[in-house]
């Protein structure tokens, strides 16, 4: 394996142990900030807000090369600023405010360094036969899945045994690992870039913002499209239905008693569920038409989503299957269902990408996307907070699970928005190596 190949998977990696801290962060606002389920929501999506501009990373990187690097240097800068937001969660961080701009300084590093490695991803398989294409990807998925599965392995037991400060001390030194194998990116220096700076950077740095305005006009024409923005429009409201994951967390820790420990062992199956449902869509579902895909996994999910109403009521108990069963088993089948109806956004997102603006125009999707969550998630805590349901009080959390699955059913009467089958006004370009760096589910 190249050097290059080998910062590529570390920093894959990276960001799936990053992971590490998700439970701690859970807790930490629970246990310690004494925050309610719709404050925690709130608090959640103002963090996750640097996921909503990746195309602007993606023009800083290209366009402002940092002591003479393009890539190299931004991700030493994303992995010191990750290390440096968990150390501050680790000792200092103790209310609202802090809190907020610890996480959203650690979700700006991923989201950074995600867009950097892809774009170095995207320079290295340009050019390259798909066995070598594909086989890139498969390193970049593998090394996040295996991130993935060592942080839900870990995540709980290391709560539950010595606390969330601890895990947020050993998660700080993660990314410290991205700066590390910086060193290993081969690339050439570029003898103007910003701090080194004179007459000829000065005339570069306008030439930079000219080519700037050219290709924002450019995106701007090329999103207006009806065939590009109606179906982008579609991606956006098919993510934005509101959620009610928060509230779930609160009731199954607070009120059914589950652990640290416990929850992390649901995360390491579904870690491997997740795996599961990417199968399952490019075993069995990628030749079917998007529109089908949408239809039955969007309505297959509500009413599987309704299950959970079972674990708040406890008729699975009448049943005989105990909370921690049964929540372990209807994790499963959700994760798979719900990676397997992610899977057509991304491959909708690449059919959307003309020729010559794959990767601006993908990011900006994927950006777009990730908006739909992010406003799902604040939606689900308006309509948290308008329930009345708190961290000791679910008496209305049946309702809100009910408002939350029948609203995932609203987006299903604009499947006109999205492209015909084989409808060649949509698909305008090769998309083989648009699949570099998907988002998979980080925010949703």
């Amino acid at each position: 394996m190249s050097p290059d190949n080998v910062a590529i998977a570390m920093v894959y990696f990276v960001q799936g142990i990053l992971g590490l801290a998700r439970l701690a962060v859970s807790f930490f606002l629970k246990d310690d900030l004494h925050l309610d389920p719709a404050e925690t929501a709130i608090l959640s999506g103002i963090s996750a807000a640097p996921w909503l501009v990746k195309p602007l990373y993606g023009f800083i990187s290209d366009s402002f090369p940092l002591f003479g690097y393009r890539r190299r240097s931004y991700l030493i800068l994303a992995g010191l600023l990750g290390a440096f937001s968990w150390g501050l969660m680790a000792t200092f961080v103790d209310d609202n405010i802090g809190a907020a701009v610890s996480i959203f300084l650690s979700s700006l590093s991923v989201a950074f360094s995600d867009v950097v490695v892809d774009s170095m991803v995207v320079e290295r398989a340009r050019g390259e036969s798909q066995d070598i294409s594909g086989s890139l990807q498969s390193l970049c998925w593998g090394s996040s899945a295996v991130g993935g599965i060592v942080s839900a392995y870990f995540s709980g037991s290391l709560v539950e045994a010595y606390g969330v400060r601890f895990v947020f001390g050993v998660t700080a030194f993660m990314p410290l690992m991205t700066s590390a194998v910086s060193v290993l990116v081969r690339e050439q220096p570029f003898s103007s870039s910003i701090l080194f700076t004179g007459p000829e950077s000065n005339r570069s740095t306008m030439g930079v913002f000219e080519s700037a305005k050219r290709q924002i006009l450019q995106l701007w024409g090329t999103v207006r499209q009806p065939n590009i923005f109606l179906p982008t429009l579609f991606i956006f409201l098919w993510q934005a239905t509101p959620q009610s994951e928060t509230a779930m967390f609160f009731f199954t820790t607070n009120k059914l008693g589950f652990g640290p420990e416990f929850l992390g062992r649901v995360r390491l199956v579904t870690s491997f569920a997740s795996l599961f449902g990417v199968w399952l869509y490019n075993g069995l579902l990628k030749s079917v038409p998007l529109q089908r895909i949408f239809f039955w996994t969007t309505l297959v999910g509500a009413g599987l989503g309704m299950t959970q109403i079972l674990l708040v009521t406890g008729v699975n108990r009448q049943l005989g299957i105990s909370d921690e069963w049964f929540a372990i088993g209807d994790s499963l089948i959700l994760t798979v269902l719900g990676q397997a109806s992610f899977m057509p956004v991304l491959v909708l997102a690449a059919k959307l990408c003309p020729s010559g603006m794959e990767a601006t125009l993908f990011a900006t999707l994927m950006s777009i996307s990730n908006g739909g969550s992010v406003t799902g998630g604040l939606i689900g805590a308006g309509l948290t907070k308008l329930l009345g349901v708190t961290k000791d009080n679910f008496t209305n959390l049946t309702l809100l699970l009910v408002l939350c699955n029948l609203s995932s059913l609203f987006p299903l009467p604009l499947l006109g928005l999205l492209p015909k089958e084989n409808s060649k006004e949509v698909i305008a370009g090769d998309t083989d190596n648009l699949f570099t760096g998907c988002d998979e589910t980080k925010v949703k």
